[in-house]
């Protein structure tokens, strides 16, 4: 493929002037429309260094707004980048809505030089990274790769001129020259990278880049017919969801619950639940200190019904973790900051760092419960969540991680009377609102959206544990012994 690109094609200096300055102020001027319409962009170069990239971007860089773009230069990953899942350092720099992420390599650096330099790869596989696309391009982030394609010819010519600049650091010289060195080999592996990574919400955009100006003027007036068209779609598409029932009846007609098979009966005796607790948090206290020695992440998360117990079991089960070890992630309605990016962007932030353990009071599900229930999401959005969910979450587990998610189960009699309990107890009538009681309302609703999440995100890497809870007691320890399992099937 790139063997076909005709590298010769050159532009002079006075014909680069007059188009530079015209196509300036059309970049600013569509910058701008992109963050009165909240549309978020991300645009990544890639491509051997032969200065090349980089006086593009140096070129490109002064056309936009500062304060509307963040650039960034992705180098190795440092020690604690590599603790975290692959993506997770490309999620917490996608940009919120309006504003621009660009970025001098990007996801793809790492694995096309896993391919080149060990003849193999890094775990992370391109269907991942196209996942990852997938996912932004469908929350109407645009994104724009740019591969910017250099002669081996130039490269020498680059290293030439190298040896004549005294202060240009010698790492990046020995880091030309091997790319030369290995020049079929990178023009190998990034033919696999465009060949598996084209997509219609992620295509490349290919860009000759021996001759600087040409290059230049090229991406300018690439990037502007993509934003411009983007910008079309986007105006085209609005308002298109308003007035969408975000309930869908026909899932109502399911003809049987998962929910409906669990039984809320079983119970334990008080004597013995007071020795199980004591036997379980002795034994996690010390797997919790083994996860911390062998630097394994654990997440915990825990979904349920309001008053299921939540709180209870996070009190009984924390109590036996050192406090500097673990943290508990209260996830309630999304701030402003949070709202402006991609929903799951604030749950890839606070993914845990090696040998902590991270225990989520709601989760990433509240996509496909609450805020379908009540219609704050699309249909579309919380019917793509689901593959979206799965996908986050075996990322979380191929990095290493513990992933551990609890359903915790009581029925609609049982939490009538906890409200109730509530709102006759003073210290604990603050746990109880005009909007739990408004939610009880919908049971049925919530009820069908839980089993089809039961339904659909429960996997080989990720199950759902559906604990019984209308006797607390009993749904704290096996909710403990379950986390036991999990630890020391992992260790």
């Amino acid at each position: 493929m790139l063997e076909k690109i005709d590298l010769d094609k050159k532009m002079g200096k006075k014909e680069f002037q007059e188009k530079y300055e015209e196509l300036t102020y059309k970049l600013g001027e569509l910058q701008r429309k992109y963050k009165e319409c909240r549309i978020p962009l991300i645009i990544i170069f890639e491509g051997l260094d032969a200065r090349g990239k980089s006086q593009i971007i140096n070129n490109l860089l002064p056309s936009l707004d500062p304060r509307g773009f963040k650039f960034f230069y992705i180098q190795e990953p440092t020690e604690a980048e590599k603790s975290k899942p692959f993506l997770w350092r490309f999620w917490t720099k996608t940009p919120p809505k309006g504003l621009m992420s660009i970025m001098d390599k990007s996801w793809y650096k790492e694995i096309v030089l896993k391919r080149v330099d060990e003849k193999g790869s890094n775990g992370i596989s391109y269907p991942e990274i196209k996942a990852f696309e997938r996912q932004l391009a469908q929350d109407d982030n645009v994104l724009i790769k740019f591969f910017i394609h250099t002669s081996k010819n130039k490269l020498e010519d680059r290293i030439k001129d190298l040896k004549k600049e005294e202060n240009f650091p010698q790492i990046l010289k020995e880091n030309l020259k091997e790319k030369s060195e290995k020049y079929d080999d990178y023009i190998s592996a990034f033919e696999e990278m465009l060949e598996s990574t084209d997509s219609d919400y992620a295509p490349w955009a290919f860009v000759e880049g021996n001759d600087i100006e040409f290059a230049t003027i090229k991406v300018f007036m690439l990037l502007i017919n993509i934003m411009e068209s983007k910008l079309s779609e986007h105006n085209s598409s609005k308002g298109i969801q308003e007035g969408i029932k975000m309930f869908d009846p026909k899932i109502s007609e399911l003809s049987s619950s998962i929910l409906d098979k669990v039984d809320l009966t079983q119970d334990i005796e008080k004597d013995e639940y007071g020795k199980e607790l004591d036997k379980c948090k002795e034994r996690l206290s010390s797997l919790a200190y083994d996860l911390y020695n062998k630097k394994i992440p654990a997440i915990i998360v825990l979904e349920g019904w309001d008053a299921a117990g939540k709180g209870g079991l996070i009190r009984r089960a924390t109590s036996a973790f050192d406090p500097r070890f673990y943290n508990v992630i209260p996830i309630g309605k999304p701030n402003d900051w949070e709202l402006s990016h991609h929903y799951l962007w604030r749950f890839w932030n606070e993914f845990p760092e090696k040998g902590n353990i991270h225990i989520f009071d709601r989760s990433w599900y509240g996509r496909v419960l609450v805020e379908r229930v009540e219609g704050l999401a699309s249909v579309g959005e919380w019917k793509r969540a689901y593959k979206e969910i799965n996908e986050m979450e075996k990322s979380f587990v191929n990095s290493g991680a513990i992933l551990i998610k609890f359903w915790l189960h009581i029925d609609q009699e049982e939490q009538r009377k906890r409200f109730k309990a509530r709102e006759e107890t003073e210290y604990k009538q603050w746990k109880i609102t005009e909007e739990d009681w408004r939610n009880r309302e919908k049971w049925e609703e919530y009820k069908v959206a839980v089993d089809e999440m039961l339904y659909r995100t429960s996997t080989s890497y990720a199950p759902w544990n559906i604990i019984e809870f209308n006797s607390k007691k009993f749904g704290r320890i096996k909710a403990m012994k379950k986390i036991i399992e999990a630890f020391e099937k992992r260790l």
